[in-house]
């Protein structure tokens, strides 16, 4: 086979596709001349006027020579003329490599079988038989498409149709493979019900007995079907079975020496690849993990050449992988972990059998039969055992254990070592898997940094196969979850500690000195060299451990350096983590390094040592400890000596290889590196998940299954909860009673008052139980809809005093029904999923949801979780805005400075809140008892007051009401309530004297206004107490406070204290959800201890927008091979889990709405987005208020790469420029203005270009912001200004997520400025494209229209023609003569210069320079970097 995979759009011979690394992009160019595009013209381009014929022998040639990933080949071409029964293998293959390259490319992979779904079964069963039957008729590098392939869709069983394929394959029928009697007898098992033994599957009926029934029920139906269904039930239940022993064939023919072929190698790769995949889903391993044994596949690919040469390294790393997951801790069959009890019995039993069998039948091994377990379940003793037993008598012991076929004239014949291996696999005592992560480091070494199998380059293509777990659907467990996600964490963090370390490193300048000794000529900011290096004490072991308790050190450094960089350093904080790094230069002075070499070898990197701060030491070698109110002690000198924490574990390990010769890392470090504070909190997220892993790590019974992707996906929605609660006090949800009516338009209302004057909120809903129709009958939806009933109670919030300040705040939005359902379900126990596209209120419902939660449960506590400070402050500022008394909100963590309001809501801010209420309190205590004429000093403390209220003011408050009661005189009221003179600052007068019952409502409004007061000094008295302010704070946190928000990084890093201090809360809600990392989503889930076993968690309430950008993931192996960018939120809706899915937006005009909203359930506009007049008027100077703008090339020149995905393209650059000088010059204010691009590179060029021209002319200035799309996710302006950069690909935007970020920023109006004929045939993006081209793609403007005198109307005809704008230099040097006729200046040298003719499109017009592509490059050289594949 000549081809494989290529990027999509790009033109290529397919002797390149299969070639790792980068792939050099054509241009534009060279793909117009290219003989595929001509084809796509022809045949399947979606703009060809005309298409030709379809022709079986157009894909098998451009299957031979000239594949391509073009742009809806498959979606066009390949898929809709695909016909199982007559299409060639090619056909076949191609559509693989086609979905193999979307998958690559992280783009919809399976939208194609929307058409024609039918026709998968026969596609999959085609490539099925060519990667068994028909192995030899294909290259194995076509294997190795199938293969991934076959990968693609085992971890893609969320779509029914490729679920339904999959089923077949990994079902109960499978064990019809297993190790029969013998190799003879494979085939008598298909016509037999197994009631005689047959080898391992007898044993496995034996031990699961419930499945002898299923087996022999499946085996008649088999025998009553014809042939060709025969035929196809062995094809499925032989598949996996002949794949494996294929694939030990290929295996097998490696030989230890000599060449062998990548292609080969990437195969065997790929493979263990897949089997990984299927052993790490529990539906497909239940029965495959007892095939795979049977198979001896592990111990085969333990003993094969592959496995000890170079090249198999990685081949290596896959097989432990596989190893671990084979092994798994947990029942195949029921899904349950097992306990180290568990484990530990089922290892003796294991071992038991043996000695049975080795008694009963091999005399030879009568010393394995009689030991006890320790002294035969090792590896040593196991060899040493069998060793002197002769082939044929282990060859019986394996078939009598099952493990082989028994042995006869056909039995195949294994080698001896194969079988003495694959004792020592079933029967080796092995570490436990918690114990092996407790053994761990936590910092990587130089043997993890450089790894590229394990932490790749941040190039990565998603071509390769690497050592690393996925995070898919579904988890075995969830120690398996965590220890998945511990390993990614880690391996991510170790990725930008590499790049961190090679920065530093690479500053400092190494180099080797004549006596071959290291120096440093460079400088860096964040490395210092070490003067010395002291182990100062070494803890012995705790009971039960091997490593050092703790292991401390001293690290000397000279900080002759600017007095701001020392500062940096001398504020390294406790728990800061710094690198001891060893450097021997291997290059001398004078010479170059190389950029193209390893950078590990070339700077002489031999060790790396994580290490945890404890402090610094003054001069007279004390730590100088935090928060001290001493002041700083002065250093006589630049030295300063840092005391650390090394890791146990590795000093351990470390410590054990000098005792075999290794030298003795701590003895050789010269090199100190930190890191950013905000990038250095990896070792405390990692240490959370570890003890997530060693404690009593409880999830919710009713979240517990769909969390690991089990079960019933709706299993944890409130309408399937068995307490789901009836009557809800909705509060101020609801604004009218119309309003209520509106939102529940499916149910009937039935109100508990006839009166309709009494028809206001707030009001207290009953959802009636729909009436039990019985199991036999089905209710159809209508009258299913016609029967659903709600009971609404309205009632009178208690007056709570005469000030203004005493009444309560009421939510003013008016909810649509879904924004209902959403606050509904929250309410409810059990989870809540809610999507919200942009512009939907995601913000304002979840706001309600904890106000609602508040009013309705007194005794519980809410936890509000988000991604960033900025989205936790938006949230907490419209929480203030209600009525949510202020002593009961805390938000933990930084970032609360930049709240919007005066009011301080930190812990330490909450106490001096509260000290301050206190006094202020107690002022108003003094003046109550001066106002009834009470002696002494009551107002003294809390416990004072709470008994002058008791022994006073109860007192009379009741002897009031029983006045009242007796004579029931509206004159009574006013004579005799005991707190007039109190109330004195009220409005007068205090009571009406009209109505009695007003009267005393306004009576006991007063007594709960001044019973209020007691009640929260009474709260307040704790703080008396506490004499110190962590004791408060941490008071506040776990009794005081009932709403608590924090970051879910805060969560990651102080769960450890919470739960230490027994932080306790009943409800979650996590903002942002679809932008949160899934161990970062989990982790606030288990911030407290469990209860009795259970935990007390009753709601968790996820908001976010799976269809907009995941979270950053730095290294685009994580990304594309582990899928670490799934959050939590994606995972639950992938999985089916019900969402409540907002459908009415209120940001952006409708028109620009539609640029989005096809990609959602139904998105449609609230009726203001018509109704205020900035939405009814245009846009000034523009006759659109959107357009796609087709930029064409500058001097020749599209898009450029400085560096390695660092792309720009000036032509943008200087339009979008132009565009926004112009929008400033006809009145647009700058604060309106955003301008975004999809690429760093990008973002760097146009603020050069806005420097240049802009930024220091006060007519124009800067735009509100230049920045990335990514970065601007979750943000919003009137009018935004898009780049997207790219002419010879599509890049990264073919993520539809990227483009609905992209299209959703705009309120007013938006200008996307792009290269159109590449952008309109991409597939993905064709629905927004496609409605962009319904316009033309020549700017138009209108320069007469002005911002600060218009009024036309958006859909109002236009008094004057617009002026087309051909090109870029066209509007530079219009805006140029409109600048002119502003300020009404001429064209100087040092003004605006052009040198483009009308008819020259060569020049750009520039306010203070004439730039050159050759100035932009130079100007560029400073803001450079090594590129960006994330944004």
């Amino acid at each position: 086979m000549k081809a494989s995979q290529a990027k999509q759009g790009r033109g290529q011979k397919t002797n390149q596709i299969f070639k790792k690394g980068h792939i050099v992009a054509p241009t534009i160019q060279q793909i117009q001349d290219d003989v595929l595009t001509e084809y796509a013209v022809k045949h399947w381009a979606p703009h060809s006027s005309s298409r030709a014929p379809y022709d079986a022998e157009l894909i098998q040639k451009i299957y031979k020579e000239e594949m391509l990933g073009s742009n809806q080949y498959l979606e066009n071409y390949l898929w809709p003329h695909y016909d199982p029964q007559n299409s060639s293998i090619y056909h076949a293959i191609s559509i693989a490599v086609m979905v193999n390259e979307k998958v690559r490319e992280r783009v919809q992979s399976w939208e194609f079988l929307r058409n024609r779904p039918d026709n998968f079964r026969g596609l999959f069963r085609q490539i099925m038989n060519i990667a068994t039957d028909d192995w030899e008729k294909v290259t194995i590098k076509e294997q190795t498409v199938l293969l991934m392939f076959l990968i693609h869709c085992f971890n893609s069983l969320e779509n029914d149709i490729i679920r339904r394929e999959i089923q077949g394959l990994v079902s109960i029928a499978i064990w019809t493979c297993l190790i029969p009697v013998s190799d003879g007898d494979r085939d008598l098992i298909y016509d037999t019900e197994w009631n005689e033994p047959s080898g391992r599957l007898e044993q496995e009926i034996q031990n699961n007995p419930k499945y002898k029934k299923r087996l022999n029920s499946i085996q008649k139906a088999y025998a009553k079907s014809d042939n060709e269904t025969q035929v196809i039930l062995n094809n499925e239940r032989k598949f996996l079975w002949k794949s494996m022993h294929n694939f030990l064939d290929v295996l097998s023919k490696i030989t230890e020496s000599g060449p062998i072929s990548a292609d080969l190698v990437q195969y065997c790769e790929r493979y263990l690849e897949f089997i990984i995949d299927i052993e790490a889903a529990l539906p497909t391993r239940r029965f495959f993990n007892t095939l795979l044994d049977s198979c001896g596949f592990v111990v085969n690919c333990q003993l094969s050449t592959l496995a000890l040469r170079e090249e198999g390294r990685l081949f290596g790393q896959l097989l432990e992988m596989l190893k671990f997951y084979a092994a798994f801790e947990i029942n195949d069959h029921t899904g349950t972990a097992l306990s180290h009890h568990e484990i530990t019995d089922t290892h003796y039993d294991r071992i038991t059998a043996l000695q049975r069998v080795a008694f009963k039948h091999f005399p030879e091994l009568r010393d394995v039969a009689l030991n006890n377990v320790a002294s035969i379940d090792t590896r040593d003793s196991i060899i040493k055992y069998l060793n002197d037993i002769p082939y044929e008598k282990i060859h019986e012991l394996a078939a009598y254990l099952s493990l082989v076929a028994r042995v006869d004239d056909n039995s195949k014949k294994y080698e001896k070592n194969y079988l003495i291996e694959l004792l020592i696999y079933k029967y080796e005592r092995r570490l436990s898997q918690l114990d092996a992560i407790n053994d761990m480091p936590l910092y990587p070494t130089e043997e993890i940094l450089w790894d590229e199998n394990i932490v790749p380059s941040e190039y990565y293509s998603g071509a390769d196969c690497l050592a690393l777990p996925k995070l898919n659907l579904q988890f075995l467990t969830l120690h398996d979850y965590l220890l998945r996600n511990f390993n990614l964490f880690r391996l991510e963090s170790t990725y930008e500690i590499r790049e961190d370390v090679e920065d530093a490193v690479s500053r400092m300048k190494p180099w080797l000195t004549e006596d071959n000794m290291t120096q440093f000529s460079g400088w860096a900011r964040m490395a210092q060299s070490i003067v010395a290096f002291t182990i100062i004490e070494v803890i012995k072991p705790n009971i039960g451990e091997s490593r050092p308790a703790r292991v401390r050190a001293d690290v000397s450094v000279n900080l002759n350096i600017r007095k701001e960089f020392k500062r940096e350093w001398e504020g390294l904080k406790k728990h800061d983590v710094m690198f001891l790094v060893t450097i021997r230069a291997a290059i001398g002075p004078g010479q170059k390094f190389d950029k193209m070499k390893p950078f590990k070898a070339q700077y002489g990197i031999e060790y790396v040592r994580g290490c945890e701060i404890e402090g610094m030491l003054d001069e007279q070698g004390k730590v100088i400890e935090e928060g001290s109110f001493e002041p700083k002690p002065e250093f006589k000198s630049d030295g300063r000596t840092f005391r650390v924490w090394l890791d146990t574990n590795q000093y351990q390990q470390d410590i054990a290889n000098t005792v075999h010769g290794a030298e003795d890392v701590y003895e050789t470090f010269n090199l100190l590196i930190r890191r950013k504070p905000k990038e250095n909190n990896f070792k405390a997220v990692l240490d959370t998940i570890r003890n997530l892993m060693n404690t009593e790590c409880v999830v919710p019974d009713w979240l517990h299954d769909v969390f690991l992707g089990y079960g019933n996906p709706a299993a944890a929605n409130y309408k399937s909860m068995p307490n789901q609660i009836a009557t809800l006090d909705f509060n101020d949800t609801f604004l009218t009673s119309d309003h209520l009516r509106d939102a529940f338009p499916n149910y009937k209302i039935r109100w508990s008052t006839e009166d309709d004057n009494k028809h206001v909120p707030p009001f207290r809903l009953t959802f009636m139980e729909l009436p039990n129709h019985g199991k036999k009958r089905k209710v159809d939806a209508e009258e299913c809809t016609a029967c659903q009933e709600i009971l609404v109670e309205p009632y009178v919030i208690d007056n709570r005093g005469p000030y203004p300040s005493s009444q309560p705040k009421r939510n003013s939005i008016p909810f649509t029904p879904v924004q209902i359902e959403a606050i509904r379900s929250g309410m409810q126990p059990g989870l809540t999923l809610v999507v919200g596209p942009p512009g939907t209120g995601k913000t304002d419902v979840a706001v309600q949801i904890v106000s609602n939660l508040y009013h309705n449960f007194h005794d519980q506590r809410t936890l509000i979780v988000t991604h960033s400070n900025q989205a936790l402050n938006q949230l907490f500022e419209k929480i203030i805005a209600l009525d949510i008394d202020e002593r009961h909100l805390l938000r933990l963590g930084h970032g609360e400075e930049f709240l919007e309001t005066e009011k301080d809501f930190s812990r330490y801010g909450r106490v001096n809140y509260i000290l301050e209420r206190r006094l202020k309190l107690l002022n108003e205590v003094a003046r109550l008892q001066e106002s009834i004429g009470i002696y002494g000093d009551v107002s003294y403390s809390c416990e004072t007051a709470g008994h002058f209220f008791h022994y006073q003011v109860l007192s009379r408050w009741e002897e009031f009401l029983n006045k009242i009661e007796a004579v029931k005189d509206v004159k009574v009221i006013a004579e005799q309530f005991p707190f007039t003179t109190f109330f004195d600052d009220a409005e007068q007068p205090l009571f009406p004297g009209k109505s009695i019952i007003v009267d005393l409502d306004i009576a006991k409004g007063c007594f709960r206004h001044i019973k209020k007061i007691f009640t929260e000094l009474e709260e307040f008295r704790a703080f008396e107490l506490l004499r110190n302010g962590v004791d408060r704070s941490n008071y506040l946190l776990i009794k005081e406070a009932r709403i608590v928000a924090m970051t879910c990084t805060h969560a990651a890093l102080k769960r450890h204290d919470l739960v230490k201090l027994g932080f306790k809360y009943d409800n979650v809600l996590m903002e942002e959800s679809a932008q949160i990392l899934e161990i970062e989503t989990f982790i606030p889930l288990m911030l407290q201890n469990p209860e009795d076993g259970q935990s007390r968690l009753k709601r968790v309430t996820l908001i976010g927008d799976h269809h907009q950008l995941p979270p950053v993931i730095k290294n685009m192996a994580f990304q594309k091979f582990s899928n670490m960018e799934q959050p939590l939120f994606t995972r639950f809706v992938k999985l089916g889990v019900p969402t409540v899915d907002l459908d009415s937006q209120g940001r952006a005009r409708g028109s620009l709405c539609k640029l989005y909203s096809w990609r959602y359930k139904q998105l449609d506009n609230l009726s203001h987005t018509t109704a205020w007049s900035e939405f009814q008027l245009g846009n000034p100077g523009f006759q659109f208020d959107y357009q796609l703008v087709d930029v064409g090339d500058f001097q020749g020149v599209g898009e450029s790469e400085p560096n390695p995905h660092f792309f720009q393209n000036l032509a943008e650059a200087e339009y979008i420029v132009a565009v926004y000088m112009y929008m400033r010059l006809i009145g647009y204010p700058k604060e309106s203005i955003s301008i975004l691009t999809t690429y760093n590179g990008q973002k760097h060029l146009i603020r050069d270009v806005v420097n240049m021209r802009c930024a220091d002319n006060p007519l124009i200035g800067k735009p509100h912001k230049i920045t990335t799309v990514d970065r601007f996710q979750g943000q919003q302006n009137n009018y935004i200004l898009l780049s997207l950069v790219r002419t010879k690909a599509v890049g990264h935007l073919r993520d539809v997520r990227r483009l609905i970020v992209a299209m959703s920023r705009a309120r007013l109006g938006l200008y996307v400025f792009a290269r159109a004929s590449l952008f309109q045939n991409c597939y993905e993006l064709s629905p927004a494209f496609n409605i962009l081209l319904q316009r033309p793609t020549k700017l138009h403007i209108l320069p007469k229209e002005n911002w600060h005198s218009f009024n036309r109307k958006l859909d109002e005809k236009l008094e004057d023609e617009s002026i087309i704008i051909d090109d870029m230099p066209q509007m530079t040097h219009y805006t140029y003569q409109i600048y002119n006729a502003r300020t009404n200046m001429e064209p100087t040298g040092d003004a605006i210069t052009s040198d483009s003719s009308d008819d020259d499109n060569s020049g750009v017009v520039n306010m203070e320079s004439k730039p050159t592509q050759s100035d932009a490059d130079t100007k560029m050289d400073v803001d450079v970097k090594k590129g960006d594949t994330e944004e």
